[in-house]
């Protein structure tokens, strides 16, 4: 977009909503405007009357008007500050409402492709950088230009060979302010980055401590830290540096026009043009108007750099998912649980060249359960996520029960189905609560029967706070085998037709996995199950298993076909004999 288009599109989504607000810290600036005019308009008549004429009549009314003048300038330039600062508040919350909705609801391919610490930067650093250009950017200009109109107003009003020669100053003003704001534009972005690596670190180091202390890493990381830290600090010390680089083109400047007025003003004075009046009410207009024309020089570098952020922000707010909800479309209807891959193949955005399904062909049987084995790597898990849509294939279809499920209503779909994933992912709540996750409107006996049937009671009711204990980021004070199992009691409490296993008893001891096999085999009953095995137990149990290989479906069957037929399988098979 366009910094045009940028603008009208913050304005149109955000600031429009509090207009009535903007106007009336437009009219609070009016006044500042007003006020400050009238204050270096004030001593042409206050040196006329009372230091040249000696009028007695006007020495107490000047200083009164010059006292309210001031006043007036003081109590609106807060009030409008104030204002805009609410305005800017709000925007800021708007903002960064509509990113954390995006984030919420983009795909999941989409989130994966950047890490957490650069959207956390784009959320705090961009967003700051947007509502200072929507808040203190847009007052300053709409004040500050009022302000320098009245002043020039006075100006012109006691000479205006003099108001011509300061003019001078306006112009280079100009020409600083466009080169400087061009600059800030590409340091802000830079900074930006910087800003983001810093956040990324931050998240690995939170999420591996335990990892740097066992491989004793800490001075690296103390380097490193370091690293991240100057970087940011390298990179904003340059937005001060070049947002204080007018400040010497403009003192100069000033500087140099004061000399130019000074000694054209005396040559006036003496030839009896301008009197001394009109030289001191020009001079306090002109020094007052230095600093709306200092401030108009900045303005432009605020806009740069809230222009730049808003360049990074308004895409996140504005993509679009490439997985359809279908709102409007039918709802899944179960009868069998059947699932059936056509010919469907898949391969990552960022990796397109590389094929992670290839042409997979099959059908897993309603009511059974279906084992995937196969290496590391080899496609099992992406293959589980397509069938609740959290990736879509990039060629190819599938259907439950003959029904295409990119043409169905999802959130129909998805309340038909579970996964219990071997990366359990937990919430920073009560035990209680992320139990609750799977299903909001179950009670509380429905939570405590979810939690007996996968086990998870045994250990609950050991915690100190029973079910209301805080389980700290990601389950942190849980063991892994103590995780996994919330993570099966939410697949009880959801109760869905389709179950996906992803080594859902990969973190559990031989006791434990007995429990949880016996909780998971009533968890499956009658239902469509598709397991990702490495037990024996598991492979054993199923009613088909397929093999999987370099993400094709290479050979399927029972387990005594497949040890006949199937090389791969069998030395799948001896190894897992081995290992157990």
């Amino acid at each position: 977009m366009s910094k045009i288009e940028i603008l009208k599109r913050l304005f149109k989504s955000y600031t429009s909503k509090f207009i009535g607000k903007i106007l009336l810290a437009g009219l609070f600036s009016i006044i500042v405007a007003a006020s400050t005019s009238a204050t270096a308009w004030l001593l042409d008549p206050a040196i006329e009357k009372i230091f040249l004429n000696k009028d007695q009549t006007l020495i107490i009314l000047i200083p009164i008007a010059i006292i309210i003048a001031f006043s007036a300038k003081g109590l609106s330039l807060y009030f409008a500050k104030l204002l805009m600062i609410n305005v800017s508040e709000e925007v800021r919350k708007m903002l960064q409402t509509d990113m954390l909705k995006s984030f919420i609801k983009a795909d999941t391919e989409v989130i994966e492709n950047k890490h957490s610490g650069k959207y956390i930067s784009n959320l705090n650093y961009d967003v700051s950088h947007v509502t200072i250009l929507l808040s203190d950017a847009l007052l300053v200009l709409f004040k500050d230009s009022l302000t320098l109109i009245g002043l020039l107003i006075v100006m012109f009003s006691q000479n205006w060979k003099l108001s011509l020669i300061a003019l001078i100053m306006i112009p280079f003003a100009t020409i600083t302010s466009k080169t400087l704001s061009k600059r800030m534009s590409k340091v802000t972005t830079e900074a930006q980055e910087k800003s983001g690596d810093l956040n990324k670190y931050l998240i690995d180091l939170f999420k591996n401590h335990k990892i740097i202390k066992i491989f004793q890493r800490e001075n690296f990381e103390e380097i490193r830290s370091e690293k991240f830290v100057n970087d940011l600090k390298e990179k904003s010390a340059k937005i001060g540096a070049v947002f204080i680089r007018s400040t010497p083109v403009m003192e100069i400047l000033t500087g140099i026009m004061i000399a130019t007025l000074i000694f054209y003003s005396g040559k006036l004075i003496i030839s009896g043009e301008l009197g001394i009046n009109n030289f001191f009410s020009f001079l306090a207009a002109m020094m007052l108007a230095y600093q709306p024309v200092k401030s108009l020089a900045k303005v432009n570098v605020g806009i740069g750099q809230g222009l730049a952020g808003a360049t990074r922000v308004l895409p996140i707010i504005d993509s679009k998912n490439e997985i359809n909800l279908n709102e409007h479309a039918e709802k899944l209807k179960i009868l069998n649980g059947d699932i059936i891959f056509d010919n469907l193949s898949f391969s990552y955005k960022s990796n397109k060249e590389n094929r992670v399904l290839q042409n997979i062909s099959t059908r897993f049987i309603g009511g059974e359960m279906t084992a995937l084995v196969g290496h590391s790597g080899s496609g099992k898990s992406t293959l589980l996520n397509m069938i609740p849509r959290i990736y879509i294939p990039t060629s190819g279809n599938i259907y439950v029960d003959n029904q295409d499920i990119s043409k169905i209503n999802l959130v129909s779909l998805r309340n038909e189905i579970s996964i219990v994933d071997q990366n359990t992912t937990l919430f920073d709540d009560t035990v209680f609560n992320n139990i609750l996750y799977a299903r909001p409107d179950a009670n509380k006996e429905d939570i405590f029967k979810a939690a007996k049937l996968s086990v998870s009671d045994e250990f609950i009711n050991n915690l100190e706070n029973g079910y209301e204990t805080m389980i700290g980021e990601n389950g942190v004070k849980l063991s892994g085998g103590e995780k996994q199992r919330l993570s099966i009691a939410r697949a009880f409490l959801k109760d869905s037709k389709i179950i996906l296993l992803d080594e859902a008893t990969s973190s559990l001891d031989s006791e434990t996995e007995d429990k949880i096999q016996k909780a998971l085999d009533k968890l499956t009953v009658d239902k469509t199950t598709i397991v990702i095995a490495h037990r024996l137990s598991t492979i054993l149990n199923s009613d088909n298993i397929y093999v999987v290989d370099n993400g094709k479906i290479i050979d399927s069957g029972k387990h005594d076909d497949l040890l006949n037929n199937s090389k791969i399988y069998r030395n799948f098979y001896q190894r897992q004999i081995k290992q157990n």
